[in-house]
């Protein structure tokens, strides 16, 4: 079977064998029916993920920006988790687009501007999460370290400024998921439009386009998985061992809900990262490796595609009994999640207070 892994079709021509990038998948027919009847029961558990995904997701960060927008005081807190929602919110509502293409064995008749749309969209959501996820840590580093200053400066004014970088960031790192997209009809099926990655573009060396391929996985996962990480990784040490050294006893419900939210993100995101590596390195590997990547591929997207349904739950059902939580108003709800935590006050004084305005104006 000739290997194009990497897309490495031209620009009037879709690849013959699988398009592992991202969240299509155009397998080679299967030797056998049993392994053909595998696959595509691996594409009914996708698009179970994917439904799932649109309908928790839509639903629930649509519930978080309206009552971030029109319901609550506006914090440094809850701007930061509204650009999250928001983030979410856009990728889960074209999350149809892909549960259609999966249905229809990856037939694309929604044109070329929605193909790019897709996946811009996709890539959008994991850079835009993931940079505000690590502003947010340095956030809360900062009102640790240095209380009285936090407390003096950090107010939403700012907070809505700085928000803007990492959407800025997650813009043009986007654009080449963009720009590589292209659709054309299956080589087997002329019938068939494909939605596929075309790292072609005016080049016809295959050499060139496997080098696009490889460096775009590397920098997505340098600068959207590994580098936030490292960064997330040392602001909580720092909080940990700053809280240690003060002995401070008060537990904040909202410090434990962005945890939460870091840890389920790149959990959720981890599989997804690892088969692409292991993507990378199946066209020379062994035949079982190959298979690997091919069934663990689509289950690791659909396990990524779940994080963006996943914090507003998070939000709701963290740090109390659930049936007390059952018991509050949606918007109390909120409220409490999204509320400014007192760490900065008990550094410097290590006494408890009850307030729930925002310290930062």
């Amino acid at each position: 079977m000739e290997n194009s892994t990497y897309a490495l079709e031209s620009r009037n021509s879709t690849a013959n064998t699988i398009d592992y990038e991202y969240y299509y998948y155009t397998f080679e027919p299967e030797e056998n029916e049993q392994n053909s009847s595998s696959i595509w029961s691996l594409h009914i558990v996708a698009m179970v993920f994917y439904s799932v995904a649109f309908l928790l997701g839509v639903t629930g960060n649509g519930l978080v920006i309206w009552i971030t927008l029109f319901k609550m005081k506006m914090t440094v807190n809850t701007v930061w988790f509204l650009n999250l929602a928001i983030a979410d919110f856009i990728f889960t509502f074209f999350l149809p687009l892909s549960i259609a293409y999966t249905a229809l064995d990856f037939h694309w008749p929604f044109g070329l501007l929605l193909c790019k749309l897709n996946s811009f969209v996709a890539f959008l959501n994991l850079f835009a999460s993931v940079f505000i996820l690590m502003i947010i840590s340095i956030d809360r580093c900062i009102s640790v370290i240095f209380p009285v200053w936090s407390q003096n400066h950090r107010n939403t004014r700012i907070a809505c400024i700085i928000v803007l970088a990492p959407w800025f960031c997650a813009l043009v790192m986007s654009i080449p998921y963009a720009v590589f997209r292209d659709i054309g009809p299956d080589s087997k099926n002329k019938n068939i439009i494909n939605c596929y990655y075309n790292f072609a573009l005016s080049s016809t060396s295959n050499d060139i386009m496997e080098t696009r391929f490889r460096i775009m996985v590397i920098i997505r996962f340098v600068l959207g998985f590994l580098i936030p990480f490292v960064v997330i990784v040392i602001c909580y040490t720092v909080i940990a061992m700053k809280v240690l050294r003060n002995q401070l006893t008060n537990s904040s419900r909202p410090f434990k809900i962005i945890i939460a939210v870091i840890v389920s993100f790149f959990l959720c995101w981890l599989p997804y990262h690892i088969f692409s590596f292991l993507n990378l390195a199946s066209a020379s590997a062994a035949p079982h490796l190959r298979q690997v990547v091919k069934y663990g591929t689509p289950l690791a997207s659909s396990l990524a595609f779940l994080n963006s349904c996943v914090n507003p739950i998070l939000y709701v059902f963290i740090g109390k009994d659930f049936k007390e939580k059952l018991r509050t108003s949606i918007l109390a709800v909120f409220e409490n999640a999204f509320s400014e935590e007192h760490t900065q006050t008990s550094l410097k004084s290590k006494s408890n207070t009850s307030s729930t305005d925002c310290h930062a104006v």
